[in-house]
């Protein structure tokens, strides 16, 4: 029997296409239509794998947060400061990846499995090192609301970069703003450790203050 031209469908190559359509022009140009041409196929054929373009949407941002490394997780992980910090940073650099599934990322993690597992390990990590179950649970939508934060918009490239934008008369402590979109990524990543690591240092001191842990 002759190959097919087109390799056939799968939920994996589905997702990948979609991913690539949204990181390239935006989540309003995920249709179906557009997806099935994009795929070569009729639209019909998608729905034998994914029944809405909700749940699509849901395994596209399922495959992204997949991306996160949780090794730093676990009953051989790292002491809780530093595990928090290199899953941020991992987490950031996925969602930096991929701005353009954030806004849909941030809702929460649903029924993604992915997602899950990643609340999952968080929020364990947290309380094996001693953290009362409430106060994980809201360190864990803390860091989320940091990372997601950080990576819906760009601080730096919201200034625009006409310095005549920025009258003296003003905006007296502005006169350099419009060089900071020239630095974009230096400024936002500075941004993002400056506030990880401030953040980090606050959770020790209250942890400091926890109760004599088991």
């Amino acid at each position: 029997m002759a190959r097919p031209r087109t390799p056939l469908l799968s939920r994996e190559r589905i997702v990948v296409a979609a991913l690539r359509l949204i990181d390239d022009e935006g989540l309003d140009a995920l249709s179906t239509r557009r997806l099935a041409t994009e795929l070569s196929v009729s639209g019909p054929s998608l729905y034998n794998h994914f029944a809405t373009k909700d749940e699509l949407l849901d395994a596209v941002v399922d495959s992204v947060i997949g991306e996160v490394d949780l090794s730093m997780f676990g009953a051989a992980g790292a002491p809780w400061p530093e595990a928090l910090y290199d899953w941020a940073r991992s987490y950031r650099a996925a969602l930096a990846a991929h701005p353009n599934i954030v806004p849909v990322l941030a809702q929460g993690p649903g029924r993604r499995p992915n997602a899950l597992r990643l609340a999952d390990a968080v929020f364990g990590h947290l309380v094996d090192a001693g953290w009362p179950r409430g106060q994980a649970t809201r360190i864990g939508a803390l860091m989320r609301y940091f990372v997601t934060g950080s990576a819906l918009a760009s601080f730096a490239a919201g200034f625009p970069a006409d310095a005549e934008v920025y009258d003296a008369a003003d905006y007296p402590h502005l006169g350099e703003a419009h060089r900071l979109a020239g630095h974009r990524g230096a400024v936002d990543e500075g941004a993002f450790e400056t506030g990880l690591e401030a953040l980090l240092e606050g959770l020790a001191l209250r942890y400091a203050r926890l109760p004599e842990r088991a």
